[in-house]
């Protein structure tokens, strides 16, 4: 890549990531009737809604457009796991909460084992 190339590309990213900024920020909202869990995600390209039972299976259309089958279950800590198979790559994303915070980590498994965290703020 010429060096002018290389400056514009850089340009357009720096435009593109502050543009981003400027979003809405994604919301997460869980809930629990008794018997099925909802979870609720919302965000400026595509909004997921789940409905589910802890340790069962079933199958989920992702954000990025990858159907893979998912399951959740709790910890002791009372963390909600979330584990997605399929390809190109598993899932693993643990939600934990406290009174004011939702930290959400997100941990594509394999051989390079990438995580992200992201953290949201209660809102009432």
């Amino acid at each position: 890549m010429t060096i002018g190339k290389n400056i514009f590309v850089r340009w357009v990213l720096t435009l593109l990531f502050e543009r981003l900024e400027t979003l809405p920020k994604p919301q997460e909202d869980i809930k629990f009737d008794g018997e099925y869990w909802y979870l609720n995600i919302y965000n400026t390209f595509k909004d997921i809604k789940l409905k589910f039972k802890l340790g069962e299976a079933f199958e989920e259309n992702t954000v990025d457009g990858r159907v893979v089958q998912s399951t959740f279950h709790l910890e002791e800590d009372g963390s909600l796991v979330h584990e997605q198979t399929g390809k190109p790559a598993d899932c693993v994303i643990i939600r934990q909460a406290d009174d004011t915070t939702l930290s959400v980590k997100f941990t594509i498994t394999g051989n390079d084992n990438v995580t992200t965290v992201r953290k949201f703020t209660r809102i009432e």
